[in-house]
């Protein structure tokens, strides 16, 4: 082998190298102004009045009340209001509510499963991995969707709600009277209803404000009536966030356009302008907000909740309301991040709440480099697991389909190898003519490859044809939602989407490599890659550059894919046998006729000869 060839080869890593940064590259970040002031939190009073008084609606224009500036917004004093939780399930969730600011408690998706359970939405201190749950109010503040009278970083409304049947059964709703501190007098009522459909996973969040007296309901923080906050956290859980196992994504939707924000931890930003929407995006899980037609503002946070130190929520707050009674509509999307799910609300007959063009399948993972192939491939995949029941079998049928169209380019380079292999008797000689003038050895030899038309690459072919496959598998396997938690050999390889294990180290961690599991899968890779290797050896390559394709580039594979998806590496140990497979039937079945070769004598008789012209 060349030295051009073993620049080929550095030059292929360093393109894997740069292909699995562009995968997980978005937009630049949009700059965004801070968030806003902190409102202080309301403290409890007792004045006497009626608390299952009904609000007076207004009838004529509301007069102007005095400006809500010291957050003074307190609880009408009700005794005997249940603290018993609220279920409502459909088909395809499960949410629990907390009378407790009317809140969620738990948000479960029935569908999707983690260790066996519904995944779970809502994290908070009390579900966290490694959280105490047993500690009483823990999680009081960090329910989904709490209510906060003011800007985000103000103190959630946690008082006790009442709970009200309907009618319609897709419909839960809470409601609290308050009062203004020294206007105990004139109390309004804050309702809070949720309002689902079946096999949906969006959902209205409507809330209500009414005044009982005909007067501006003076709720005003710096522009901001109240706000709705997300919990602490988006499921599923995860030990760390490594931007490829699992993330946390803030996202914007604003005219036809995604954003990313980038918050560091332990900050929160607001966005300047109105969005379409905002999302915290997972690997394979969305909460995306939608904001009503008001002037919304909506801020992203990253600060570390108790018991939640990576933490990601996003507050959404209602501008200044001008009316005694109100009634405003957020909804949100909390379910999974696949197309089927998410383009359903680009047109009113494919969903039940009739909404259109909201264009939510935009939080879909993009990827600018390969993107096209990595569709085509996940077309293929899809079409054969509609046949093969086993996602494991089907990427084994993938690869052999792929393998077959790169065939007829394969089969060329292999070629090109057997016939470099059958000009080495030559090239030897041309390294014994000049052993000691390198630069007149290699025009020779550039002449003899282009006399004989040879190209000294072209063996390094089938590898580079891999590459475009391999970062569009990596791709595919990385973020293809219906390879989540699907099972090859049960026991061993039980996401295809996660690497594998067969022995976990437990508390125990390698050291400067982080690894806690053995995985079985990158060293089956290195022994495929070897072999391979081994069959693709030409003759010509000196033995410190045949001991670095043999050995040195699948050790160095391997630490690059040891925590890659061990779908990813079915894909490449399958790839390496089926090349085994054809090396093999190149090299020892068609193997072509070694050309002629002088002997000895009648090399040293040949040079002697040449030696008496000269």
């Amino acid at each position: 082998m060349e030295k051009r060839t073993l620049y080929a080869v550095i030059l292929s890593v360093i393109v894997i190298t740069i292909g699995f940064t562009v995968q997980n590259l978005l937009y630049p970040p949009e700059p965004v102004p801070a968030t806003a002031p902190a409102t202080p939190a309301p403290q409890p009073e007792a004045p006497s009045t009626d608390p299952q008084a009904a609000p007076a609606p207004a009838t004529d224009a509301p007069r102007p009340a005095p400006s809500f500036a010291d957050g003074t917004v307190r609880a009408v004093p009700q005794e005997g209001i249940s603290r018993q939780t609220r279920v409502f399930q459909n088909d395809v969730l499960r949410v629990t509510f907390t009378p407790e600011g009317g809140a969620v408690q738990s948000f479960e998706l029935l569908e999707h499963l983690e260790r066996g359970n519904p995944v779970q939405m809502v994290v908070t201190s009390a579900n966290a991995p490694g959280a105490n749950a047993g500690t009483p109010g823990s999680a009081l503040d960090q329910s989904g969707f709490l209510l906060k009278f003011g800007g985000p970083d103000a103190a959630p409304v946690t008082d006790l709600f009442t709970f009200r049947r309907t009618d319609n059964p897709n419909v839960i709703e809470f409601y609290r009277d308050f009062y203004f501190s020294g206007r105990p007098e004139a109390p309004f009522r804050l309702v809070r209803r949720y309002v689902f459909q079946p096999g949906e996973y969006l959902f209205e969040l409507q809330t209500t404000i009414e005044n009982s007296v005909n007067e501006f309901i003076a709720l005003d923080v710096n522009g901001i009536a109240y706000t709705i906050t997300t919990a602490p956290q988006i499921g599923p859980s995860f030990t760390q966030l490594d931007g490829r196992q699992e993330f946390r994504r803030f996202l914007t939707h604003t005219g036809g356009r995604r954003r990313s924000v980038n918050v560091s931890s332990g900050s929160s930003q607001q966005v300047a302008d109105r969005v379409d929407w905002a999302a915290i995006a997972g690997k394979y899980f969305v909460l995306i907000a939608v904001p009503g037609t008001a002037d919304y503002r909506v801020t992203f946070s990253a600060v570390p909740a108790a018991g939640v130190p990576d933490a990601h929520r996003i507050s959404v707050s209602r501008p200044v309301i001008r009316s005694a009674r109100s009634t405003d509509t957020v909804r949100f999307y909390v379910g999974p991040k696949t197309p089927a799910h998410l383009e359903r609300y680009n047109s009113a007959n494919d969903n039940a709440f009739r909404t259109q063009n909201l264009n939510l399948d935009a939080a879909m993972e993009t990827r600018m480099l390969l993107g096209w192939l990595e569709n085509i491939l996940k077309f293929a995949l899809n079409a054969i697991s509609r046949v093969v029941p086993n996602y494991g079998i089907a990427i084994i049928v993938l690869t052999l389909i792929v393998k077959l169209l790169l065939w007829p380019l394969t089969h060329k380079s292999y070629e090109s190898t057997a016939r470099m292999q059958s000009l080495s008797p030559k090239i030897q000689e041309l390294r014994e003519k000049h052993p000691d003038n390198p630069q007149k050895m290699n025009a020779e030899m550039a002449a003899l490859y282009k006399k004989e038309g040879v190209n000294p690459l072209g063996g390094c072919l089938p590898m580079l044809l891999q590459f475009p496959f391999f970062i569009a598998m990596f791709g595919l396997f990385n973020n293809h939602f219906e390879l989540r938690g699907a099972s090859f050999i049960p026991g061993w390889i039980d996401d295809l989407s996660a690497p594998e294990s067969i022995w976990n180290f437990g508390d125990f961690t390698l050291p400067f490599l982080g690894w806690n599991d053995l995985r079985l899968l990158p060293i089956i890779f290195v022994g495929t890659q070897i072999l391979s290797s081994k069959l693709m050896q030409q003759p010509q390559a000196n033995a410190s550059q045949m001991k670095m394709m043999t050995y040195m580039m699948p050790i160095v594979f391997f630490f690059v894919l040891y925590n890659m998806p061990s779908g990813l590496l079915v894909y490449w140990i399958v790839t390496n046998v089926l090349t085994v497979g054809q090396q093999y039937y190149n090299n020892k079945i068609k193997k072509p006729a070694p050309a002629p070769v002088a002997a000895p004598a009648a090399r040293a008789s040949a040079a002697k000869k040449r030696s008496t012209k000269k």
